[in-house]
């Protein structure tokens, strides 16, 4: 029996966002634009089910949960795309977390981090991960999901 059988369970990719993502499609339109989180997540679980897997989408400002669904990701998961939001510029902890699990991890934002202020220009979880796709809005996400299951149907 092959992995691809109608009884399999397609590999499953964490889709993971933190601070202040909630408030998408309200907070600074003018950079993020007037998509809610919601919409992103509709077009994850759209785009995984062409690809043939399988998202777990969550959403916290906390930096600790964060932490906690990247190590429960090295035991659930294939995969993980990560929007780490402001903790991409400050957070160690998220970049240890994503050396310690193991799982490939592709690093999303939104806007193009290079176009604003210099603090952004640097990201700890970067240093963890397989690829960063920055500026191109959503689309980063379905990009995001493609890598990764492509990487999956490679291994």
């Amino acid at each position: 029996m092959t992995d691809a059988s109608p009884s399999s369970t397609p590999p499953l990719i964490y889709v993971l966002n933190g601070p202040n993502l909630n408030l998408l499609g309200l907070r600074e339109p003018q950079i993020y634009g007037h998509v809610t989180l919601a919409d992103v997540e509709a077009l994850c679980h759209q785009r995984a089910l062409g690809l043939g897997v399988a998202v777990s989408f969550r959403q916290s400002n906390h930096e600790g949960v964060l932490v906690d669904w990247i190590h429960e990701a090295r035991t659930e998961a294939a995969g993980i795309v990560l929007n780490a939001g402001a903790y991409t510029h400050t957070s160690i902890a998220i970049m240890d977390a994503l050396r310690g699990t193991g799982v490939p991890a592709i690093e999303v934002h939104l806007s193009n981090v290079f176009q604003r202020e210099a603090f952004r220009h640097h990201s700890y979880p970067a240093l963890a991960c397989v690829g960063v796709i920055a500026g191109l809005g959503p689309m980063g996400y379905e990009l995001a999901l493609e890598a990764l299951a492509g990487r999956l149907k490679r291994s």
